[in-house]
This record gives C-alpha cells, sequence and structure tokens, in this order.
C-alpha cells in the first residue's frame, strides 16, 4: 500500500497536467478551480470567456490565485480569428496580408505587439501562428490564416511570428502540423485527407515548421488529417509515425505537442474523444486541446479517467503520459519566467501596427472607366457566407460601420444565396452601390450577385475581403486579404481617396 498509492496519485495528477480544458463564462467556475488544485496546469480561452482585455487580466489573476505557474491558452491569431476582440474585429490584420507585404520585420512586429497584448492579461500560450500552406485555394478552414501558397515565403513569416510572439513573453504553438493547407474539407465538421507524396510533403508542407523549429517555437499543434504517405492508418494527431518520428526525429523538435480540438468531428466522430486522446498521448502528444465545443467538468473527468485506465490496462505506457506531463510543465516554467524578463525588457507598445500593415496590405485596382471616390450616401450590400467554426460568426466583419461613420448616410445590407444579388439592387435604390465579398472564388451564388450588380449598375464598388482569387472587377475593387476591423478600415479610405 505504502508503495502503490503515491503511484496511483502521481498517474492521476499527470493525467489532468496534460488537459487543456476550456469553460464557459467570464469568471473561472468551482469545478475549474478545484481541478487546478488537483493538478491541471492548462486552461484554454475562447471568445464567450472574454468581454474586455480588464475582465480577462482579472480572470487571468482568479486562475493564478489558484496555481501561480498555469499555462492560460488562447486561440488569436489576429485576422480573422480573433478572440481577443471578439466582439469588434481585431486590430491586426491576419497571416495572408502580411504575407502579401512580405515585411518579415513588419510580421516581426505585428506579432510582438499582439503577444505584448496578450501578456497584458495575462495569457502566455498562443494557438498560433498558423503555419500552413494555402496550396488549395479552394480550402474552407484556412484560406487568409496562411500566410500565402509559397514554402519559401510561409517559412520566413512564420519564424518572424514565432520571434515576435515570444520576446513579448507568450509562447507560440505553430499549427497545424504536418499542414492543413491543401486540404478541400473543414476537419470541424470530418476528415480530412491529403494525398500528396512524401517528397512533395517535405518539401512544401513541412518548411514552415522547419523554420519554425529553428526559431524556437515553444509548442506545436497537430492536425486532425489524414496523410497516408505519412501515416495510412491514423490521423496525424494519433500518429506515432507523424509526432514521434517525422515531428521529434526528423525535425528535432523537442517542445510541446498540443492537440487540435479533440471535440472537432475529425477525431470526435471517428474515434470518441475519450480513445482518441489515450492514441494521442500514446503517439506522442503532449497536451489535449478540448473545450472549443465540450466546456466542463465532466469533459475533464472523462479524459482523466481515460488516460488513467488506459495506462492501467497497459494501453499507454506510463512514461510516455509522465513524459508528457513533464513537458507541459516545462513550458510552464518557461512561460512564468519569460513573462518577467519580458515585462522588464519586453516590446515597445506599437499601437498603429496593426492598422499600419492593413493599410500596406490593400491592393486596389481600378475599372476601365476610372473611379469616383465615394460621397454621400451610398449603400453598403454585404455577402455574407456561412462562417467557419474556427472564424466563428460573433465577430463583425465588413466596411459598413466604417463607412457610415465617414459617412453618416451611408446604408447597409447582408445578403446571400442565389437572390442575393437582385435583392441588393432593389435594397439600394438609387444609391451608389459597394459590395463587400468573402471568398468569391469559393461561393458561385456570390459571383452571380456581382454579374446581377455590375451589369445595372457599373458604377459599383467591389470589396474582397477574403483570397483575391477571381479577377478584380467593378469601377474600382479592393482588395483587404482579411476581414479584421483594421482592414475594413483601410478599405474604407481606399474607397474615399482618389
Amino acid at each position: 500500500m505504502t508503495t502503490t498509492a503515491p503511484r496511483m496519485d502521481t498517474l492521476t495528477r499527470d493525467a489532468l497536467t496534460v488537459l487543456q480544458p476550456g469553460f464557459t463564462g467570464t469568471t473561472a467556475p468551482d469545478w475549474l478551480l478545484r481541478r487546478l488544485g488537483e493538478g491541471l496546469s492548462s486552461v484554454g480561452l475562447f471568445g464567450r470567456n472574454i468581454d474586455s482585455p480588464e475582465q480577462l487580466a482579472a480572470l487571468t489573476a482568479q486562475l493564478r490565485q489558484e496555481r501561480e505557474d498555469v499555462l492560460v491558452a488562447i486561440d488569436e491569431e489576429g485576422g480573422d480569428v480573433t478572440r481577443l476582440e471578439v466582439r469588434t474585429g481585431s486590430s491586426f490584420p491576419g497571416n495572408n496580408a502580411l504575407g502579401a507585404i512580405d515585411d518579415v520585420d513588419l510580421t516581426r512586429r505585428v506579432a510582438a505587439e499582439l503577444g505584448r497584448r496578450l501578456a497584458e492579461c495575462g495569457v502566455n500560450l498562443n494557438w498560433a501562428p498558423s503555419a500552413d500552406i494555402n496550396s488549395n485555394p479552394s480550402n474552407p478552414v484556412i484560406g487568409v490564416r496562411s500566410f500565402g501558397d509559397e514554402p519559401g515565403p510561409v517559412a520566413r513569416h512564420t519564424a518572424a511570428y514565432v520571434e515576435g510572439l515570444q520576446s513579448a513573453g507568450v509562447a507560440a504553438c505553430t499549427k497545424h502540423f504536418p499542414g492543413h493547407g491543401d486540404t478541400a474539407v473543414d476537419s470541424h465538421h470530418a476528415l480530412p485527407r491529403i494525398d500528396a507524396d512524401a517528397r512533395l510533403l517535405r518539401e512544401r508542407e513541412l518548411a514552415p515548421f522547419r523554420a519554425a523549429v529553428a526559431a524556437g517555437s515553444r509548442a506545436v499543434m497537430s492536425a486532425h488529417i489524414l496523410v497516408p504517405a505519412l501515416d495510412p492508418e491514423f490521423p496525424a494527431t494519433l500518429s506515432q509515425r507523424i509526432l514521434g518520428g517525422l515531428l521529434r526525429q526528423e525535425l528535432g523538435y523537442d517542445g510541446l505537442i498540443v492537440t487540435d480540438g479533440m471535440e472537432m468531428r475529425a477525431i470526435a466522430d471517428t474515434y470518441g474523444i475519450e480513445r482518441g486522446s489515450v492514441l494521442a498521448v500514446a503517439a506522442g502528444a503532449d497536451a489535449i486541446c478540448v473545450g472549443g465545443g465540450l466546456a466542463d467538468d465532466d469533459t475533464v473527468r472523462r479524459l482523466r479517467d481515460a488516460l488513467v485506465g488506459a495506462v492501467r490496462a497497459g494501453e499507454l505506457p506510463e512514461e510516455r503520459l509522465a513524459d508528457a506531463a513533464r513537458r507541459v510543465r516545462e513550458l510552464a516554467s518557461w512561460a512564468s519566467s519569460a513573462a518577467a524578463l519580458a515585462g522588464a525588457s519586453g516590446p515597445v507598445p506599437a499601437p498603429e501596427v496593426g492598422l499600419d500593415a492593413a493599410r500596406r496590405a490593400v491592393r486596389r485596382t481600378v475599372g476601365g472607366q476610372g473611379f469616383t471616390p465615394l460621397t454621400g450616401e451610398p449603400y453598403v450590400a454585404s455577402f455574407t457566407p456561412v462562417a467557419n467554426i474556427a472564424v466563428g460568426d460573433e465577430t463583425p466583419w465588413g466596411i459598413a460601420a466604417e463607412l457610415r461613420r465617414r459617412l453618416p448616410g451611408a446604408e447597409a445590407g447582408t445578403f446571400s444565396g442565389d437572390l442575393a444579388g437582385e435583392e441588393a439592387l432593389a435594397a439600394a435604390g438609387a444609391r451608389r452601390i459597394v459590395a463587400v465579398v468573402r471568398d468569391e472564388h469559393r461561393h458561385p451564388w456570390m459571383g452571380r450577385a456581382l454579374d446581377v450588380l455590375l451589369a445595372a449598375r457599373p458604377d459599383t464598388a467591389v470589396v474582397e475581403m477574403g483570397l483575391p482569387q477571381a479577377a478584380p472587377r467593378g469601377a474600382v475593387h479592393v482588395a483587404t486579404r482579411g476581414a479584421a476591423r483594421v482592414c475594413g478600415v483601410a478599405a474604407a479610405e481606399a474607397l474615399l481617396t482618389a
């Protein structure tokens, strides 16, 4: 008895240590505080947990009263994927805008300022940057979250982002290994498959991850994707060949491996979150991210018990679980010391760097009949696709609010579907139209809506706030490469000046 009980207690604590759960509400629930006292070492934050920077700082302080070295993680990419500014839109353009500018020092400064703001609120682990190469422009979940479609530039900007973020004392978590860019399926909904050969994958998809490892990325997030050339049986999150062989051995990575959300259907519908979590840790993952959709004590208990039970049954080596827990604690220790160093000599505040970057990313194409800047009372017609889960539908996007601020008589409406063009034309009346789209190339109905508007009103201005894959058209075409709030500001400026 004297030798068994301490071992079991350590086992249970290690099982809790490797979990990164979410929760609901803007204050920490009692169950979460209790679990922190029992050994839980990480917490994941989402938009539902954040009202303001001040509230977020109070929340993280509450967590640290229970566990001083807790890892507080967030999915804050900037651009379209923002949690810190979920209700207003981001102060930073996303990766695609930064990649289009191709100024690695600017990317580093944007990431440093974003990291500084997170650190001020007590966040010390960011599930960013996305290092995915946008090799499939029809990708429904990556798109403007990618720095671009070429390995070299994406690698450079991934490394710069990692360096900038970590200069503020916030650990980077480079994702989605081994690369989610060449998929046509969103892993929130199903299991994507990439059929590229191993040589192409190493030359293309892996280049940004090599750069991230060389830049010292403290964490890497796995992707829920099946890559038969690397492992014909298991998706990357559950693959020892990919996590242990490719990432650990071939790329020489020694930091924390974090899974993407285990409640995502690519895993939950095929393995279940309990079995999936056991397989992930056995394959080499060190931290189990869960809580985007499952955020309660029952989930934490079930995953803890699944890991403990797998060790007792001989399905999961106890040393592997202990090693995973050790890596979590090592990152927590680094984050505590890095926060102290950054507080003394971290990045200088740069509140305008995001807007400056958004302005530099804008590309304006004037049509053959010329362009007259907007005046008076235009009508802003936003053609709105269904938001993917990573972006969410609670964050505002577009340019209507900014144009209304500058042109108080402006009106606006939101449209979708096969009759969107006719409906927008009727709603606009005699007003000049600004048509705002998001990934026109992926949505045929959106292209048809523009056809209708431009046939009837050739003076229509078009603003593309997704990937500018479709050919520019309209009296003027403004491409922002993202739908962040600052991208809307930059687009409005482009429409108001000659």
